[in-house]
């Protein structure tokens, strides 16, 4: 049955919204993937936060205008699905990998991430990128490490004077002995 006008009209906004509020996008051919796997992989998705979504190139092409996913319309060939990581960029990478490798027929096909394309190969850099708590966590960590060695530093200064009187202390009494 095919698709009215007013139904294109909501996918396309739909699309379209979560696309200006997602952080980065991967595409994914996913013929020859049963149903069960494809109902797994929404499950997957929506436990990481990503915006997974089943949609048709035209339709796509319209939403994509307007946000920096336009990088993906040349990549838009055959059944697409689409991943839209909506809190963290890597998320929606590290789901189409992990399911990838579970799934020879899944093939991905483009990520886009600051409305640049990469090429599947990339899939990497972006399924490592840290999460908002991971980054967090690494930056107080550095912004911490100055502050722990000036504390160590001056900790050492009244042991050193410690150290340096007790062998004074010793060298005396070897002395007097």
């Amino acid at each position: 049955m095919p698709i009215g006008l007013e139904d294109k009209a909501a996918i396309v906004a739909e699309v379209n919204e979560t696309a200006t509020r997602a952080l980065s996008a991967v595409m994914a051919d996913y013929r020859g993937v049963s149903v069960d796997n494809m109902t797994a992989l929404r499950q997957q998705a929506r436990e990481a936060g990503v915006h997974v979504r089943v949609i048709r190139n035209t339709l796509a092409k319209r939403a994509f205008q307007g946000t920096e996913f336009e990088c993906l319309n040349e990549a838009l060939l055959g059944p697409n699905i689409l991943a839209f990581s909506l809190e963290d960029p890597g998320a929606g990478a590290r789901v189409f990998k992990d399911f990838a490798k579970e799934n020879d027929s899944f093939e991905i096909k483009a990520l886009s991430i600051g409305g640049k394309m990469l090429p599947p190969e990339q899939i990497d850099v972006l399924a490592k990128l840290p999460t908002r708590d991971q980054a967090l966590s690494i930056l107080m960590s550095v912004m911490q490490a100055p502050i722990t060695k000036l504390a160590r530093t001056l900790n050492d200064v009244p042991g050193c004077v410690v150290r340096v009187l007790a062998a004074v202390r010793d060298q005396k009494q070897q002395d007097g002995q």
